[in-house]
C-alpha cells in the first residue's frame, strides 16, 4: 500500500487512456468480447437477454449486458443463469468453455453458492462475497467467480467497499512483477521469489483477494490525482481493465543506484 504505481506506470496508463482506452473513460460497461452463441447449445439455463443460440454467427457481449442479464437473474433467483451469463462474456470465443461450464453446472452447489455470495455481497462486502465462493462449486475457480462477483455487485449495486473486482491469472502476473521489483528496492530477500507465491496464478485467499481490492482502489484514487485524464469517480475497474490489457510491464523500470527508487 505504501508503493503504488511508480510514474513509469502513471506514464503508461495514462497514454492508454490518451489512446487505445480513450472509450473506457466514462466507464467499462462498454468492453464487449467475441463469442459464438451456437457453441453455447446445451447449457443451461441460458441468460433470457443474450441471442438465441440458432444463430450461427458471432455475437458481442458488453460487461454492460452481462450485468443487464445478471440483474435479470438475481430478481427471479435464477443464481446459476447470473453464472451462465458471467462466464460466456469471461470465456468468449474459447472453444473448451462450453464443456467446462456444463461440468461446473453438473454439481448440486451452484445455486446455494452462488446464492450465498450474492448475500454476503449485500450484508457484508466482496471479501465476504469471495470467501463463500471459494472452494465451494468444484471447477470454478477465483478467476471466474471473481467476475461473478463482479457482475453480482454491479447488478445488486452492492455498496460494500472495496468493490468487488476481477482478479485473474494475467492481472496477478502484473502484481507479480510489480511486488518483485518493489522487494528488490526495498532489499527483501528472495523478493522474487516470494512474490511468486502470493501473486501465483490462482488460488489466492481472502485475504490476498482483500490486499487486492485495496490496492487498485489506492491505485485509481492515485491515478485520479495524477492530472493523466483519469475519472474522478472511483474507477478500480478501468484499471483492472488496463492491466489485463497488459498496459504497464512492471520489469521496466529502471532503478537508480545512487537513490535505490524506482524511477520511469
Amino acid at each position: 500500500m505504501r508503493r503504488l504505481l511508480p510514474a513509469s506506470a502513471v506514464h503508461a496508463i495514462g497514454g492508454w487512456l490518451a489512446e487505445g482506452g480513450a472509450r473506457y473513460a466514462a466507464g467499462v460497461g462498454g468492453h464487449a468480447v467475441e463469442y459464438l452463441p451456437a457453441q453455447w447449445t446445451g447449457v443451461e439455463p441460458w441468460p433470457r437477454v443474450f441471442p438465441d443460440r440458432s444463430q450461427g454467427t458471432v455475437a458481442m457481449v458488453s460487461r454492460t449486458q452481462v450485468v443487464a442479464a445478471v440483474q435479470a437473474a438475481c430478481e427471479r433467483h435464477e443464481w446459476s443463469e447470473a453464472l451462465v451469463a458471467s462466464y460466456v462474456w469471461g470465456q468468449g470465443r474459447t472453444a473448451y468453455g462450453p464443456h467446462r461450464l456444463k461440468g461446473i453446472l453438473e454439481g448440486d452447489a451452484v445455486d446455494t453458492a452462488v446464492a450465498q455470495a450474492a448475500l454476503a455481497l449485500r450484508e457484508e462486502d466482496a471479501v465476504a462475497g469471495y470467501r463463500a465462493m471459494q472452494g465451494v462449486v468444484k471447477g470454478l475457480g477465483p478467476a471466474f467467480f471473481t467476475k461473478l462477483l463482479y457482475f453480482l455487485s454491479l447488478a445488486m449495486a452492492s455498496s460494500g467497499v472495496p468493490r468487488a473486482l476481477i482478479l485473474d491469472r494475467r492481472v496477478a502476473r502484473v502484481l507479480r512483477r510489480h511486488a518483485a521489483r518493489v522487494g528488490a528496492v526495498m532489499g527483501l530477500p528472495s523478493a522474487e521469489a516470494i512474490a511468486a507465491w502470493t501473486w501465483s496464478d490462482g488460488g489466492w485467499t481472502p485475504h490476498r483477494y482483500d490486499m487486492y481490492l485495496q490496492w487498485m482502489t489506492a491505485a485509481s484514487a492515485q491515478l485520479a490525482s495524477a492530472g493523466v485524464g483519469w475519472p474522478d469517480s472511483p474507477s478500480p475497474d478501468l484499471l483492472e481493465l488496463a492491466l489485463f490489457h497488459g498496459v504497464w510491464d512492471p520489469t521496466a523500470w529502471a532503478v537508480s543506484a545512487k537513490s535505490g527508487q524506482p524511477q520511469s
